[in-house]
């Protein structure tokens, strides 16, 4: 793993939640977050680190919840890889500046690309044969705020972000 990460790009279903989505009787969609991944968030935030979401499904909750954080989401992408170069591409950023956190065999192309992925504990085998890190928390449980104390860790930054409290 690069020393200097500068983004972290993240999945949602399955990763910032438990991939379960709820419908209330007025056909509303929620989801549960996990507040811990959010307090990981923006202790990478205020670490420098830049932390973009790429979620499959197009989701109004997912875009409150990543305003509510202060990052950035791309919802409702089919070829999360080919946004993510573009991402990279734009920001001047290399592969190895890179990490990225996902789930499912939509995430494998991007987490083929970054310096540093990692996927949850509970995903299919066939992704985690594709990360360089397997959370042991299961997707929304934390697997988020585990990936992201790894990585500020391996960065030789976490003791900085301790401090910083």
């Amino acid at each position: 793993m690069k020393k200097d990460i500068k983004v972290i790009f993240l999945d949602v279903d399955g990763v910032m939640t438990d991939g379960k989505i709820i419908y209330n009787e007025k056909g509303e969609e929620t989801k549960h977050f996990n507040v811990h991944d959010g307090l990981g968030i923006k202790l990478a935030m205020r670490a420098g680190l830049e932390i973009i979401i790429i979620s499959g499904r197009k989701s109004v909750v997912t875009d409150i919840r990543a305003a509510e954080l202060g990052i950035k989401a791309y919802t409702g992408i089919a070829d999360k890889a080919a946004l993510y170069r573009q991402i990279r591409d734009e920001k001047g950023y290399e592969d190895c500046d890179c990490a990225a956190i996902g789930d499912d065999i939509n995430d494998i192309g991007m987490l083929r690309s970054v310096g540093t992925s990692a996927t949850v504990a509970d995903a299919p085998e066939y992704v985690k044969s594709e990360a360089d890190y397997i959370t042991f928390a299961k997707g929304g449980e934390g697997a988020v705020r585990e990936f992201i104390e790894y990585i500020l860790k391996k960065c030789g930054i976490w003791e900085d972000v301790l401090r910083s409290y």
